[in-house]
């Protein structure tokens, strides 16, 4: 039976882990954590923040994902949003699920983000 997500993967270009590691570490806040060196030597990188685990892996043939994405729970999202905008990274909110705020943004290789908050009360 299914317990929980260990981690969601996206995909990135091969090369692009200096990027993926300014925005993952130093916009999104999240840590790295090393892989395995067996899985290292293919490229990429795992992050970390609390129970999320996104994982970048390299794909020759890389193209973005626009449309499917993780949904990112957050804390007090209008400081999260205002701390990506002020990195320079895009916020879209979006206002059509019930009981949240959310708004999407990319990452550096133009992977799609989710962030949302349950509304209180709703």
């Amino acid at each position: 039976m299914l317990a929980a997500v260990d981690h969601v993967q996206l995909a990135a270009p091969p090369g692009s882990e200096p990027a993926l590691r300014a925005y993952y570490e130093g916009v999104l806040g999240m840590t790295e954590t090393p892989k395995p060196p067996v899985l290292a030597a293919r490229g990429g990188c795992w992050f970390e923040a609390g129970a999320v685990r996104l994982h970048l892996g390299v794909e020759a043939d890389f193209r973005p994902a626009r449309k499917a994405h993780p949904g990112l729970l957050v804390r007090d999202i209008e400081a999260y949003a205002d701390r990506l905008a002020a990195h320079g990274a895009e916020v879209v909110w979006d206002d059509d699920l019930p009981g949240h705020r959310r708004f999407y943004s990319q990452d550096p290789v133009g992977n799609r983000l989710e962030f949302l908050e349950p509304r209180p009360g709703d």
